[in-house]
């Protein structure tokens, strides 16, 4: 799930769920001759990390795009590198999890259409960025060339710009990715027949032909499993895989012994204002281009292997049961429901399905602001939003209203927080300012010459990160327009932003860049003197890095704040450009400034090599930025408030998809979310009444996707015969493959972080237009257009190939199909049919031309192909654990739960959930009522409960509609708590008033009085109790209970009291 910060955020809050991994790497012994050899890791030997793994789930898409495009050493040269590179990092994942009974590699498949938007936004920009980096490479080398620069500083003939590998072919359907499904096949084959390691182990292959994201596969698998009778509830699952949803998801499967492998992305974060990656300072992680290479004659050094992490489910839960369990909860609480809780609650915060909402960041603690309102509305919701993996609106519908209580006060202290940082900023963009005045005084006393920017014109040359150090001349920087000609003066007129609609906001901002941008390139490419700009100058204007020390206006200051929120935001998933990020090998046009505080024109004021700041033409800070973020990002009339409500109805549509998506798989292939932005928690009313239903439908085949989600620029990843539909004038589809587009900041600093403001595919549209071309396809074509299924692999020597052979192979073979025998194939359920292509016995072959000697063909293949079918769920998956669930140890300690637990009371509440009371006076420490409304009752008429005359929805209760009680509104009780467990119903002494907020004295409940109150089935019961409808009931209709509307009712007006039936009071 797209959470930037996600996983930084977790490791913070609860610092136990992460551990470092024990790993084993290859020995080398010397020989006689003075050669070395290395002894690999014998994977038979006891895991290392203390714990053996049952079964290991490869997310293998996280593994694709690091080996095939790496960020941090020069790519691969070819196709048959990338493979051994994706063998190597594959087998070292496997070596430190060593499972024992089964591996699953998950290569993520056709998608679900809203995923489908998020890829084509990732695919767009990042061919988009991919023609830049090429036209730059080729620009700057004709140049030097050109120059007369020698070849030495020029490149030799084989450093000349090469094309840039298309990170967009790892698509399913292109021929990289058949290539990637054969070598895989073929790798896990190899290893079955010459790694004893591997004996025993089953593989399950589910490549890009079957429909599906890699780690949503793996979880169908998880839950059909589950749903098997042999299931052993104690297996040990590790998932390798750098998507922070993988958590989640992890969450979601009830099976407690989990945990994620991943690298630890944050291992170089010593040192603050530093590269992640390199550990250089002067750069971000997103321009970094590794290490300086070697001179000639100088050998590479080996650079250390990243480090390895885990990160523990099960010590995750145990946090969680400690957050998530609140004080005198009026119903049972159960773990399992509560984590699904907060599993919803985080799809609000981002998700790669939905836009975030504009008030929550997970920088701002936007997950612990929902925790905090759902802490405080738990007792009145009377259970859980969730259920199995759907949610229950009127539910989350309070938390979205506690949320649009607090956006007001997000926003501004929002604004505040950017104000102190732009005048710290300042603050430390004048004391340089004012050293380098003072160091340019003591050089001029010297004789030393400045140009126009204030930099030594002797002194500045390509630094080790291809940006700009000392001993060559700068270019007159501050001379250089940041907007287009002669719009100086109207840019300054307060009038002109007061006019601009959203539409002129974007485009000026992608105008001013590129007109800057353009401008210092041409100034540096017109020098007569080729010592004037040479390869450093050039190289930091394409490369987009740039040195402590250089001007200003090249790339911005980059402050050790912005260095670090930059790291921050690309380590969300920062080895996979391709996938959840762009490749950011080269400047953002729009990065080039500095901090952007939202969408919007680059400011026209700006003085020389200050910061060109765009202008936030939405305020959300200001009153009325509902009605202007309406009508700039929308384009709608600003009162159409009918069209927020379809918007939000959307949003809601939508968190449902992802909920049963997350929890019982795909609920619809062709449902998506039809805007680019997110409507406001205020826009939600009447959720409830909006029955959710999904269209199951079907998945598009390879090809469609392709059509969907690529760029015409990647057109090489298409069968040819598509082409003219991406890019000829009579094309019924054009406009659905824009060659510019613009982006939106949106409040973001990055271009990369922008919304790419790209038409939404029609899907009729589409599939017609391709359907006249489809006979035109080869037989390969159609081959790769083709759905295919999961492969299971073993070895010749497991228990399972004798049956196998047996029924498929023998002279009494069987039918093409059979269900495994669970105890054969130790524990693993499913069906399995007869695979066409796999010959007993034959040899297997490495599937490119290949000198390499490491993965060679064999003359005989020793392992077993079959086609797998996991078997059906049969119904619901249920959030629970499963009987005999033996748990480990409690890692949590005494001090642990005790912070854990004051945190969660406090935590959250920094935006207007404070504890509060009246008149702004909060020294009480009683909380803010996020469901009342005006004198009592959210849309209800009365004085007392939530929504009634007196109670909750009632006349005299929680949810009673025909007499008093604390029933749920559902259910319609005559005067209870709904239905609760047996063993609680009949509990009426044990159970007394819950304490009263604000120190007050606890409620007397006398003894006598309290007679099957906890129950509360039978109407009109005496005097009180949790349900009682007498005198003094936890929810009683008559004379106060804890919404009731006349004496001394607990939010009926009065404490204890004969106040009469007062303004609504205040919630527990």
């Amino acid at each position: 799930m797209g959470v930037p910060a996600l996983f930084r955020w977790l490791s913070k809050k609860y610092p136990k769920i992460i551990s470092p991994v024990r790993e084993e790497l290859p020995e080398e012994v010397d020989n006689d001759d003075g050669t070395k050899t290395k002894i690999p890791v014998d994977a038979r030997k006891p895991n290392p990390n203390g714990e053996e793994m049952d079964n290991l789930y490869l997310d293998m898409n996280g593994i694709v795009h690091p080996c095939s495009h790496p960020e941090d050493r020069a790519p691969p040269a070819n196709e048959e590198e990338m493979m051994i590179a994706i063998f190597e990092y594959t087998d070292r994942v496997v070596k430190m999890a060593r499972p024992r009974k089964l591996l699953m590699i998950a290569v993520d498949g056709v998608a679900p259409r809203a995923k489908m938007n998020q890829q084509r936004s990732r695919r767009f920009r990042s061919a988009q960025e991919a023609a830049e980096k090429d036209a730059a490479a080729a620009e700057f080398h004709a140049h030097m060339v050109a120059k007369g620069v020698s070849s030495e500083d020029a490149g030799d003939e084989a450093e000349k710009p090469k094309k840039t590998w298309d990170s967009n072919s790892i698509t399913p359907g292109t021929p990289f990715m058949d290539l990637l499904a054969a070598s895989l096949r073929y790798w896990v084959s190899y290893k079955l027949s010459t790694d004893p390691a591997w004996e025993k182990l089953k593989i399950i292959i589910s490549d890009a032909t079957v429909p599906g994201e890699g780690e949503h596969k793996i979880m169908n698998f998880v839950r059909s499993q589950r749903s098997s009778p042999t299931h052993d509830p104690n297996t040990r699952h590790v998932i390798y895989g750098l998507d922070a949803d993988l958590i989640m998801l992890g969450i979601a499967t009830h099976e407690p012994h989990f945990h994620v492998l991943r690298e630890d992305v944050f291992a170089n974060d010593t040192k603050p204002g530093h590269c992640r990656k390199c550990n250089q300072p002067g750069h971000m992680a997103d321009q970094c281009r590794g290490a300086p290479k070697p001179k000639p004659g100088e050998e590479e050094v080996a650079k250390p292997l990243k480090p390895f992490i885990w990160l523990h489910v099960s010590i995750l839960r145990e946090y969680l049961a400690v957050e998530m369990s609140v004080p005198n909860q009026p119903f049972r609480f159960d773990l399992e429901r509560a984590l699904d809780d907060w599993v919803f609650m985080c799809y609000f915060v981002g998700n790669d399905f939905l836009p975030h909402l504009p008030s929550l960041d997970i920088r701002e603690d936007g997950i612990d602001t929902l925790i905090a309102i759902w802490r405080d509305n738990i007792p009145v919701m009377g259970g859980y939003i969730t259920k199995d993996g759907h949610v229950d609106l009127s539910r989350a519908q309070m938390i979205l209203e506690g949320l649009a209580k607090q956006e007001n006060a997000i926003f501004k202290r929002r604004r505040e927080t950017e104000v102190k940082k732009e005048a710290a900023q300042k603050r430390r963009e004048d004391e340089k300012a004012r050293r380098q005045s003072n160091k340019r005084q003591r050089y001029s006393d010297n004789g030393a010459s400045f140009g126009a920017s204030g930099y030594d014109e002797t002194v500045i040359r390509r630094g080790p990160q291809g940006g700009i150090k000392r001993g060559e001349a700068a270019p007159d920087f501050n001379a250089l327009p940041t907007f287009a000609p002669g719009e100086a003066q109207s840019r300054s007129d307060p009038r002109y932003a007061q006019s601009l609609t959203h539409a002129d906001v974007v485009g000026n901002a992608n105008r001013a860049n590129k007109s800057a941008a353009a401008a210092l390139k041409e100034q540096l490419m017109s020098s007569k003197n080729p010592a004037d700009n040479q390869k450093a100058e050039l190289e930091a204007l394409f490369a987009g890095t740039v040195q402590e020390g250089a001007s200003p206006a090249v790339l911005g200051k980059r402050t050790r704040d912005m260095i670090d929120e930059a790291n921050d935001d690309a380590s969300s998933d920062p080895s996979t450009p391709g996938r959840n990020t762009p490749n950011r090998e080269i400047a953002d046009p729009i990065t080039d400034g500095a901090s952007r505080g939202a969408s919007g024109q680059l400011g026209g004021n700006s003085k020389p090599g200050e910061d060109v700041m765009p202008e936030d033409t939405v305020r959300l800070w200001d009153d009325g930025y509902e009605e202007r973020y309406y009508e700039q990002k929308f384009h709608v009339s600003p009162h159409d408030v009918e069209f927020r409500h379809r918007v939000a109805r959307s949003y809601v549509e939508g968190l449902a998809w992802v909920l049963l998506y997350y929890f019982q798989g795909c609920p619809s292939w062709t449902w998506y979310y039809p805007y680019h932005y997110a409507p406001f928690a205020a826009d939600f009313v009447d959720m409830e009444k909006h029955p959710l239903d999904f269209d199951k439908g079907k998945p598009f085949r390879p090809y469609e996707q392709l059509m969907g989600v690529m760029p015409a620029a990647s057109n090489h990843t298409i069968p040819s015969v598509f082409h003219p539909l991406m890019t000829e004038d009579d094309s019924p589809i054009k406009e659905f493959y824009p060659v510019d587009f613009e982006v939106d900041l949106n409040g973001k600093k990055f271009a990369w972080q922008g919304v790419a403001l790209l038409p939404f595919i029609d899907e009729k549209r589409l599939l017609d237009a391709m359907a006249e071309k489809y006979p035109m396809l080869t037989t390969d074509e159609q081959r790769r257009n083709a759905f295919g299924t999961e492969a299971l692999i073993f070895s010749t020597r497991h228990p399972l190939y004798d049956e196998v052979a047996t029924n498929f192979y023998s002279k009494k073979a069987g039918g093409e199909k059979f269900k495994l025998n669970t105890r054969v194939s130790e524990g693993l359920a499913g069906r399995i049919e007869k695979e066409e292509k796999y010959v007993p016995n034959s040899a297997l072959h490495f599937p490119l031309p290949s000198t390499q000697e490491t993965y060679t063909s064999l003359d005989q293949d020793e392992s077993a192909t079959v086609s797998f079918f996991m078997p059906s769920v049969g119904g619901v998956h249920k959030s629970m654990l499963l009987p005999g669930i033996q748990f480990a140890e409690p890692v949590l300690d005494y001090q642990d739960v005790q912070t854990t637990r004051e945190k969660a009371s406090r935590s959250g509440r920094q935006f207007g959930g404070v504890q509060l009371s009246n008149n702004g006076d909060r020294s009480d420490g009683r909380r803010i009522n996020y469901a009342a409304r005006d004198n009592g009752g959210h849309n209800g008429n009365g004085n007392g409960g939530w929504q009634g005359n007196n109670g909750y929805s009632a006349n005299g209760g929680y949810g009673s509609n025909s007499g008093p009680g604390y029933g749920h509104q559902q259910q319609q009780q005559q005067g209870g708590f709904g239905n609760l467990p047996p063993h609680l119903a009949q509990q009426a002494a044990a159970h007394g008033f819950p304490p009263p907020p604000g120190g007050m004295p606890p409620m007397p409940m006398p003894a006598p009085q309290q007679q099957r109150g906890y129950d509360g089935r039978a109407p009109q019961q005496q005097y009180g109790g949790y349900g009682g409808g007498g005198r003094g009931g936890y929810g009683g209709g008559g004379g106060g209970g804890y919404g009731g509307g006349n004496r001394g009712g607990y939010g009926g007006g009065g404490y204890q009291g004969g106040r009469g039936g007062g303004g609504g009071g205040r919630r527990y």
